[in-house]
């Protein structure tokens, strides 16, 4: 093994490491660990980090970066003093080097970086239209579920952009905007002769109708029809601040440390349910595509430090959230702030696709858990703490409960809106809680150790639940105080909305790096993620066609390495539709 970059105390050298020896030795127990078969790959993937530690004292600068160039063969013996068993043959396993290739000595010495060279030529990148979003949606058979999950605003701003791109989708939405308004109302809303077709065909031909009114009729009468069905919604979106505009030119070409990497290792986990993918569209509707960077960087102070007094940040994670969304430091907050307000009826689109991904992967023996915040509710997976949804009243969760196989429900403690159990009770949800109720909320309490309470009707006395109750609403409580109290991504924001939706993408981010990490050693939490790696420092370089950031090698580097967190991230919408890569060193 040699390090053909390392710098000597005096002067450039080469050291080559000829025979090295690792003793690995076991204490407090008989077992090897989860993994016995895979133990001498750890050995293997540690040698760097211990080699440069060794090696410390004759090394100047980063320290070396160390390649495995020959053969090497690692000797397992069972046997040995003390040993108390019988002692076996040595037994030899070898690992071929990976073949390095020359580079000519006359190329220019950054014509190529190690990574780019495996790198195949870029496609021109296209930025995402809202009809190419809806168009999967439609392909995966999903387009009716997010449907029931958006409010009459949002359905209002997505008709007015799909029309002319995709008349197909905009007419299911009209649809949907239609089914919602009184039956008594209707026939006062729609223009004739629409209105004289439907009163002879009926409700059933309703989608049919408007599909053929949305293709045959010009854009202002279409669009004059959404308003009226939505309520008469106002989609005007407020300007964003003038004296901020230069603060969101992309960097194109620089490098800068930043002191955590945990905003970036969120993209891979978002990327793969599809939301990275839905950014772009859900912002294009409402004509803020090029304002992306700014929700990126809303999403990276979920995963920063605590922001002090509600509103004031260090300087440091201000530098982090800027070279996570591709901004020069800082981020202005009045322009977050406006950003905030404008991207109001995007948001459910983006919730909607979180909270049917994590619907798709729930396991109908896992309860949900419940619980009040920011005057609203707030809906999470119990299995990896996975948020689902979090909204002003129940009705609006009742889709995402559904679509999880309508599981038991623990309510856990916080402020509740008024009647929620009753609302809980009439929908047929079965729940249990620790929660004391109010007068003439339809509950019975339990026989148990601790005052527990079931509904009446749909009565749920698992001693399993029950007895897990305690240790959920415990994570449950600190999810909540770390992502929504304690950090505040747009702190002078009247409006809640975009504060929800980023909590729940960055803690869909670090229970996905939770669970993929340490489920099968430990109970696996965001929590976990965000204490692990909050400290992780990392170096971004910004490329014309890729961001590169570059994690210290170690521990915490190799569990992200084995566990499929540094794969790269491509089409990032936020950094102009440049690829996210990740490297060690």
């Amino acid at each position: 093994m040699s390090t053909p970059t390392a710098r000597t105390a005096d002067g450039p050298g080469e050291i080559t490491v000829r025979r090295c020896t690792v003793t690995v030795v076991r204490r407090g127990g008989w077992s090897w660990g989860p993994d016995p078969h895979g133990l001498v790959q750890q050995v293997i993937d540690t040698l760097p980090e211990l080699l440069a530690d060794h090696f410390g004292p004759q090394l100047t600068g980063d320290g070396p970066d160390v390649e495995i160039t020959e053969l090497v063969t690692v000797t397992v013996r069972s046997g040995g003093p003390g040993w108390p068993g019988r002692t076996h043959a040595p037994a030899e396993v070898h690992f071929a080097p990976v073949p390095m290739v020359e580079v000519p000595g006359d190329a220019p010495r950054d014509a190529v970086s190690f990574e780019e060279s495996f790198t195949a030529a870029a496609s021109p990148w296209a930025e995402p239209t809202a009809a190419t979003l809806f168009g999967e949606l439609t392909e995966r058979g999903e387009l009716d579920a997010l449907l029931a999950l958006l409010p009459e605003e949002s359905l209002q701003a997505y008709v007015l952009a799909l029309l002319g791109a995709d008349d197909t989708a905009a007419a299911r939405l009209l649809t949907e905007l239609a089914r919602r308004t009184r039956a008594g109302r209707l026939p006062e809303l729609l223009p004739e002769p629409l209105r004289t077709k439907v009163a002879g065909a009926g409700p059933a031909a309703l989608p049919g109708l408007l599909a053929e009114y949305v293709t045959s009729s010009d854009y202002e009468e279409v669009a004059r029809l959404a308003r009226s069905l939505a309520g008469g919604h106002d989609q005007a979106a407020p300007e964003l601040a003038p004296q901020a505009a230069a603060a969101a030119a992309v960097r194109a070409t620089e490098e800068v440390r930043v002191g955590s990497v945990l905003p970036f290792l969120l993209a891979g986990p978002l990327a793969r349910i599809g939301y990275l993918d839905a950014i772009g569209p859900a912002l294009a509707a409402v004509e803020l595509a090029e304002d992306a960077p700014l929700f990126a960087s809303a999403v990276a102070y979920k995963v920063l430090g605590v922001t002090a007094r509600g509103w004031r940040r260090a300087e440091q994670d201000s530098e982090a959230a800027a070279a996570f969304a591709g901004l020069q430091p800082p981020v202005p907050e009045e322009r977050l702030t406006a950003f905030a307000r404008a991207v109001r009826p995007a948001l459910p689109v983006l919730d909607g696709v979180l909270a049917l991904a994590v619907c798709r992967g729930h396991d109908l023996t896992d309860p949900l858990l419940l619980t009040g915040a920011d005057d609203g509710l707030f809906l999470v997976d119990a299995q990896g703490m996975f948020p689902i949804a979090w909204a002003a009243d129940l009705a609006a969760l009742l889709p995402c409960w559904q679509a999880c196989g309508r599981p038991p429900v623990l309510i856990c403690d916080g402020p509740l809106p008024p009647g929620t159990l009753r609302e809980l009770a009439s929908a047929g949800v079965a729940f249990l809680t620790g929660v004391r109720p109010l007068r003439g909320d339809p509950v019975t309490r339990l026989p148990w150790r601790t005052p527990l309470w079931t509904g009446a009707a749909q009565q749920l006395s698992e001693p399993r639940l029950a007895a897990e109750l305690p240790g959920h609403a415990d994570r449950f409580a600190s999810l909540v105080t770390a992502l929504a109290t304690e950090r505040r991504a747009v702190p002078l924001a009247q409006d809640s909305g975009l504060e929800r939706t980023v909590t729940l993408a960055a803690g869909l981010g670090l229970a996905t790096i939770a669970w993929r990490l340490w489920r099968g050693r430990e109970t696996p939490d965001p929590l976990l993620a965000l204490s692990r790696f909050a400290d992780l420092e990392a170096t971004v370089r910004f490329e014309p066609d890729a961001v590169r950031v570059r994690v210290p090698m170690g521990r915490r580097h190799t569990d992200l390495l084995r566990g499929g967190l540094l794969a790269d991230v491509p089409d990032v919408v936020w950094l102009g539709g440049r690829t996210l890569t990740f490297s060690g060193g």
